[in-house]
């Protein structure tokens, strides 16, 4: 076994690695950025290495720089966690040159599997079931779209290099295919440095259900059983859970076997996973499923397998690297319960789940489930990586069971500071279809105006919040804020995430029981103790917390609302829809229109990249362009103005 590692990556996966190293006796060395250097990787590591500036290709990227950090620290392996450089074929030979071990699959491995297109073939001769598609080397626009067309419609884009969603566009129809292929191709240079695309068919009724497989340097492969992660949006998973709702004995064999013949076409060592599409119209059969692709890697979601299996996947890697053969075989292999998994990111969900950044002035998580996390309260979530705040995985008897546990577990999770998924997720969570086991990729979209709605702020959260924010909801100190003489009277004026109005008048003789007024309406609010209420004669209990961004209550949701500064004049906006800023800070990848271009409402002004996600910007009416302030490799902070229209008279 190792003595020391070097781990290649950061957040919550670094974090997770260095618990599973620290239990074995194996000292880490961690490497940080600039944005990293006081990050929760570097503190649990035993030794720091800093690599470079904040920008992942000055810094994370650079392979040559992490080998010399791992020599100089006298690290026998390399981890490389999952993303970066994780599925670099060059990277892990510059690692075995450099005599360094490289903690997973071989080069050959990985270069086997990394374009989409060669995979496919691969898989092919080795008797694993494909989509239906144009996989070759022709990447003429044109041609791609003639191949679309023969395909038939709908069909999917993808990048022939990684994963993750990034380079990936669904086409509905031919008039769509040049504008999708040109965006798809962009976010693949700039997320994998290569932007060849392949075009298959779209599965209607799809189910994207991946095997985990695991091989050693023995000529060993086993496969761990199944993961459902087909509740995505954007192409990227939500949710997973395993084992997948509604498979079959006779389903899980027919895949599981698929993905051990496709780890052994490739003399494949290590953690991976061969990810399968599902048709799902008729229920899971077993001649209904075709290879996608295959991460030589780690995957994000292995908790759920881990939570079935009794298992520690990382333990095997380190264990597979330094010479060991698997622990187990096949036949010892069993699925104990259910287990799900919910990523929990900084986006704004009702604003298309723009990437969200902003320091986390208070996070707080149950104690009763598996957290995988890289950040903690006070810290600050960069634009410069995935805006990943936290993993929960939960383990229940039956899939019933993890549900409900992951649904509490959602509602008893409190960020606040930076505008976070957590109430989409818990939506998700109670969603009938979810619960009843009908899932497939397209279940997000089919319920989005429920799901990514925004909601109107209740009258009892408004309540709080202004006792909050006038420093009144510490039942220990309920006479700290108004005078023995006269009741004390307040008005407190509060914006909802739409910016609407909210105005709460309260008053109250003794500083325990209120009257208050909700734009006009009256109610009655009595304390109990710390957290619990009396709202109306109804019990509530609610947790509520002032950071600079404003108040946030959380109850079986979380509510954040701004206090806006009545001596600040510059608030509101009065532009009419006159200008384009900046909805999150990223950079400005495509500017479509000049100064005098006339445009339509809708029309693509300029599309941003934030976080290697692309984020097109719209004409908020018909006008023309006055000025173009934002130009093709602009990087921008959020609000930043991009461009103006002429002003309506």
């Amino acid at each position: 076994m190792f003595n020391k590692i070097l781990i290649a990556n950061r957040g919550e996966i670094a974090c997770r690695i260095m618990r599973t190293a620290s239990r074995m006796g194996v000292k880490t060395v961690a490497i940080y950025s600039d944005a990293d250097a006081s990050a929760m990787h570097v503190a649990m590591a035993d030794e720091a290495v800093r690599i470079g500036p904040a920008p992942v290709n000055e810094s994370y990227l650079l392979g040559d720089v992490i080998i010399e950090a791992a020599l100089a620290t006298g690290a026998e392996a390399i981890h490389p966690g999952y993303g970066f450089l994780s599925e670099n074929p060059g990277f892990v030979e510059a690692v075995e040159t450099a005599g360094l071990c490289f903690i997973g699959p071989g080069a050959a491995s990985i270069r086997a599997m990394g374009l989409k297109d060669a995979a496919k073939k691969l898989m092919e001769e080795a008797g694993v079931p494909v989509v239906p598609g144009y996989h070759g080397d022709n990447q003429d626009s044109a041609f791609l779209e003639s191949q679309a067309n023969t395909i038939g419609y709908p069909v999917l884009i993808k990048a022939r290099s990684g994963g993750g969603g990034k380079g990936m566009r669904l086409v509905e129809s031919e008039s769509d295919f040049a504008a999708a292929l040109a965006s798809a191709q962009r976010e693949a240079e700039a997320s994998f440095g290569d932007a060849a695309c392949l075009v298959e068919k779209f599965v209607t009724a799809p189910r994207h259900i991946e095997i985990q497989v695991f091989g050693d340097n023995h000529g060993n492969v086993v496969h761990l059983f199944e993961r459902d992660c087909s509740l995505q949006r954007r192409h990227q998973k939500v949710i997973e859970e395993a084992p997948a709702p509604g498979m079959t004995e006779e389903m899980r064999h027919a895949m599981g076997s698929a993905a051990v013949e496709a780890a052994k076409a490739i003399n494949y060592s290590g953690a991976g996973t061969v990810e399968f599409i599902v048709d799902s119209s008729e229920g899971l059969l077993p001649d209904r499923f075709w290879f996608m692709e295959m991460n030589t890697r780690l995957q994000v979601e292995h908790p759920v397998t881990e939570a079935i299996t009794n298992t520690d996947l990382v333990e095997w890697q380190l264990r597979v690297a330094s010479g060991e053969e698997l622990p187990v075989v096949q036949s010892d292999l069993a699925i104990d319960g259910w287990a799900m998994e919910a990523r929990i990111y900084a986006e704004d969900v009702e604003k298309g789940f723009l990437p969200a950044t902003g320091t986390l002035h208070y996070l707080r998580f149950p104690d009763y489930v598996r957290i995988d996390t890289g950040v903690g309260s006070g810290d600050t979530i960069s634009p410069f990586y995935d805006p990943m705040i936290a993993k929960l995985t939960v383990h229940g008897s039956t899939r019933e069971d993890a549900r409900r546990i992951l649904l509490k577990a959602l509602r008893n999770t409190h960020a606040s500071g930076s505008v976070t998924n957590i109430n989409f997720l818990s939506d998700l969570i109670s969603n009938k279809e979810f619960a009843d086991g009908n899932v497939d990729t397209g279940l997000i979209d089919r319920n989005s105006d429920q799901l990514t709605a925004m909601r109107e702020v209740p009258d009892e959260i408004a309540c709080l919040a202004a006792m909050q924010a006038a420093g009144l909801t510490d039942e220990r100190k309920p006479f700290s804020s108004f005078t023995l003489w006269q009741p004390l009277l307040r008005s407190v004026v509060l914006n909802d995430r739409s910016d609407a109005e909210i105005v709460v008048t309260l008053a109250s003789n003794d500083g325990r029981e209120w009257e208050f007024a909700v734009n006009g309406r009256p109610h009655t609010l009595t304390m109990q103790g710390q957290d619990q209420y009396l709202f109306n004669a109804d019990k509530l209990r609610a947790f509520c917390q002032c950071h600079p961004e404003g108040v946030s209550v959380f109850t079986d949701r979380a509510w954040h609302l701004a206090v806006p500064d009545l001596l600040d004049g510059a608030g509101g906006s009065a532009d009419g829809g006159d200008v384009v800023v900046a909805p999150m800070p990223g950079q400005v990848k495509l500017v479509q229109v000049a100064a005098g271009d006339a445009v339509t409402a809708g029309d693509t002004l300029m599309v941003m990249e934030a976080m290697k996600m692309e984020h097109t910007l719209t004409a908020p009416r018909d006008g023309t362009v006055e000025e173009v302030m934002g130009s093709v490799g602009d990087q921008v902070e959020a609000g930043a103005l991009l461009l103006q229209l002429v002003s309506e008279s």
